[in-house]
């Protein structure tokens, strides 16, 4: 009997070389990251570009055993689990990286409000600079000063010189790029028709998290222009204008004899003892402003609180909630998201918003004054025109006793309370009325509650607030004691 013949021989499949290939490339990039050929933040814009590219390495290797594998006659390896695992990790990674270049880290940063030592220490080292540089500032010239991250102080100088002081902060790899940052971001000065303009220049060598803290000193009748994305702004001592604006910062400005403009981000600011107007508007978190001998003019949306006192002239303030104005502020402004309250304000005034406990001591002359959602309480000190207009919440008003005026009020849902005997109160069952005239009735009160009480006493401010302490005279036989300077109190 004759041998049954052999079967045909099974093809062998080779094993694909497209995973190793891909994984030595990688490696390779990574191994020169380590070995500080490639900085971590280079290697990283460069995967999150050219990422698909290993795709592609992958495909040709992939090719080539195809064809090698009809040329033998075998049968050319697909893709394994493993390889199907990996190439899903490299494009999930791929597309991440790519989303993550193309976000405003910097922005971002502002934006969270890092520190900036805690963001610069995820990026490398952070290495200090100080630099200096000083010319003549031309007469009559006024300063810009453009800073993207950085404080900035500026102060008076002698003489008609212009000096910066330049204390820098630079994150790097290593003491070699630190130099390398900090030689391409020097500041430059500009002198261009008499403007000269001061540039902090931390984007000079890209994005590199540097940082420009400046002091500079000038003549005190220069004008100033600052604009800074990022750092604190501190101006004293000027004799011209002060122009600011201001994104993710503290702002003061002190002693300033001109007209002080703000436009703040996401800032606070402080000014005090300017002889001219000021303006401020933007997205403002905290405000102050004292000692104003002109006008102050508020706009904007204002996220804590507002601190005025001590304003000459005009107060003007509108919010997307609150409409007022009144001619002087004597006293002292509080303001925030649930209370407003004043002292010695004067009119002619007009105060419309909602949601908030309204309380006016000592005010002077005509005031047009609408709430909602809370209690308003208004003490005279010289009677005006008044109108005040409320719902779901009470109205307390105190008028001075030799007060001469004609008066009209409603309460619907709600009572009415008068220390007046000359005013006839009618309290029905779903609405209060009272009506009269007491002296001459030479001005207008009108007063309109919906479920809401309202109380009319007679009383001054003085008689409201409390006496001051006695103060213990000394004995004769003693010398006066000496005097000792009194706390500064609370506004």
């Amino acid at each position: 009997m004759s041998s049954p013949a052999p079967g045909p021989v099974g093809r062998t499949r080779r094993r694909s070389l497209a995973g190793p290939v891909v994984l030595i490339v990688m490696g390779v990039v990574f191994l020169m990251g380590t070995m500080g050929v490639l900085h971590w933040y280079m290697l990283g814009r460069l995967f999150a570009h050219y990422w698909p590219l290993l795709i592609i390495l992958w495909g040709v290797v992939k090719l080539i055993e195809h064809q090698q594998a009809q040329r033998e006659g075998t049968r050319a390896s697909g893709i394994s689990i493993g390889g199907v695992f990996l190439l899903c990790c490299l494009i999930v990674a791929g597309l991440i990286s790519t989303q993550a270049s193309r976000v405003n880290w910097s922005g971002l940063h502002d934006q969270i409000g890092w520190d900036d030592e805690d963001f610069g220490s995820l990026f490398g080292n952070t290495y200090s600079f100080t630099d200096q540089s000083s010319q003549t500032f031309p007469a009559g010239g006024s300063l810009h000063v453009v800073s993207d991250r950085g404080d900035v102080n500026v102060v008076v100088s002698e003489g008609n010189q212009i000096k910066v002081d330049i204390a820098k902060k630079v994150h790097a790899e290593n003491q070699q790029d630190a130099d390398k940052y900090n030689a391409g971001t020097k500041p430059q000065i500009t002198i261009r028709e008499k403007i000269v303009t001061v540039n902090a220049n931390t984007q000079g060598a890209g994005e590199h998290g540097v940082a420009a803290d400046m002091t500079i000193s000038i003549p005190r009748k220069v004008p100033v222009v600052i604009s800074t994305r990022h750092g604190d702004i501190n101006v004293t001592g000027r004799d011209g204008s002060l122009d600011i604006s201001s994104q993710r910062g503290e702002v003061m400005a002190e002693d300033i004899n001109g007209s002080v403009s703000l436009n703040l981000q996401h800032s606070s600011a402080k000014v005090s003892h300017v002889s001219g107007d000021v303006t401020v508007d933007g997205r403002v978190n905290d405000l102050t402003v004292s000692n104003v001998k002109g006008a102050t003019r508020l706009t904007g949306e204002f996220m804590e609180s507002v601190h005025l006192s001590q304003i000459g002239k005009a107060v003007t303030f509108k919010s997307s909630r609150t409409d007022m104005e009144f001619a002087k502020l004597e006293g002292n402004l509080d303001l925030d998201s649930g209370d407003l309250r004043a002292t010695s304000a004067s009119g002619p005034g007009r105060l419309i918003t909602r949601s908030k406990d309204i309380h006016l001591d000592g005010m002077s002359g005509d005031l047009r004054l609408e709430d909602s959602n809370g209690v308003v309480e208004v003490l005279v000190r010289k009677l005006g025109n008044l109108q005040i207009d409320n719902r779901n919440g009470d109205i307390q008003l105190a008028l001075p006793p030799q007060a001469a005026f004609r008066m009209d009020a409603r309460a619907r849902n709600g009572e009415i309370q008068s220390d007046f005997a000359e005013l006839k109160v009618e309290n029905a069952h779903d609405q209060a009325t009272l009506a009269g005239t007491v002296g001459s009735g030479n001005v207008s009160v009108r007063l309109n509650n919906e479920h809401g009480t309202i109380e009319i006493h007679k009383g001054t401010v003085e008689a409201l607030a409390p006496p001051p302490p006695a103060v213990p005279k000394a004995p004769k036989a003693l010398p006066p004691p000496r005097e000792k300077p009194l706390a500064p109190t609370e506004n």
